[in-house]
């Protein structure tokens, strides 16, 4: 009980810090996670959880069974894959150009642009999206008719949509992102560059083995971290993208949720292609930081 004691008063200050975080991770993650129940049994709520009739994994054979299961996971994965594969790199490619600018100002100037689109909702970043590429009067359909061919009606074709969700997910967030890069890049210590001069290295010799080993570690941590929310993608742009000419590309299982789990009022079945989706992304995460720690020794846990 004295040791109890001794480690309180030590650490008490730290835990008070601790303590908001501690609350909102039980209330808002762990407490709402009873609600998978909902997913075997035909849930009603006129009579509650533990009254409706328990019907064990019928609403995950409903899913599978559906001619539109395949089509959704295609979806969910291909635009998921392509976030990985396009927007990760992109702010540690920013953050390395950011850090070899040497005039402050124009440092500061150019982190603050490509900060500044993070704080734009989705709300406001799909509509200029609609602006812009609108087939009547859109900058961008100016600039094809005026090189001569036909507009476009990007928003309305199946074949643009994962290219524009893409390019738009990069411009809003690659500036946000790179705080993390230029954290690690400002711990990397000087005198590294200062032995490689002395050795000869030039720029690009310093940027492969001196700059990327020195924030490896924290691009191995979120990639980690980004292949766990695969099949997480964002909602809300998504669905406000999202009309139905396109949803043959555009929808995806967070979409397909929202319309028949809460729209429809099929609660259970909603909640079954969600749960679904949550151990397919611990599946990723788990793997991808048992590869990560096989291979480079760096992982999460």
């Amino acid at each position: 009980m004295g040791l109890f004691r001794l480690r309180w008063h030590r650490s008490k200050h730290l835990l008070l810090l601790f303590l908001p975080a501690l609350v909102y991770y039980i209330l808002f993650k762990y407490v709402p996670m009873f609600g998978i129940l909902i997913s075997f049994k035909d849930y009603n709520p006129f009579q509650g959880v533990w009254q409706s009739e328990w019907v064990g994994l019928k609403h995950y054979a409903l899913f599978f069974n559906s001619p539109d299961s395949f089509k959704l996971i295609k979806n969910t994965i291909l635009l998921g894959v392509y976030k990985l594969i396009f927007s990760f790199p992109a702010p540690v490619i920013l953050a390395l150009l950011l850090n070899e600018v040497r005039v402050g100002m124009v440092k500061k100037l150019a982190q603050t642009i490509s900060y500044l689109p993070h704080f734009i909702s989705n709300v406001v970043v799909v509509s200029m999206m609609f602006l812009f590429l609108s087939p009547t009067g859109g900058i961008v359909n100016q600039v094809i008719e005026w090189l001569g061919y036909a507009s476009v009606n990007f928003m309305q074709d199946e074949n643009y949509f994962r290219s524009l969700y893409i390019i738009s997910e990069i411009w809003q967030h690659v500036g946000w992102d790179t705080i993390i890069y230029l954290a690690a890049l400002s711990a990397i210590d000087p005198q590294l560059y200062e032995a490689s001069t002395v050795d000869g290295a030039n720029r690009w010799h310093q940027l492969l083995h001196v700059t990327l080993p020195g924030i490896a570690p924290a691009i191995v941590t979120l990639l980690i971290l980004n292949v766990g929310h695969v099949l997480d993608i964002g909602f809300e742009k998504v669905l406000l993208m999202q009309n139905p000419s396109i949803y043959s590309t555009a929808d995806v299982l967070s979409t397909y949720v929202f319309r028949t789990g809460i729209q429809a009022m099929n609660y259970s079945y909603g909640t079954a292609i969600d749960l679904f989706t949550s151990v397919i992304n611990l599946m990723f995460i788990f793997t991808a930081n048992w590869i990560s720690r096989r291979t480079s020794g760096t992982s999460l846990w």
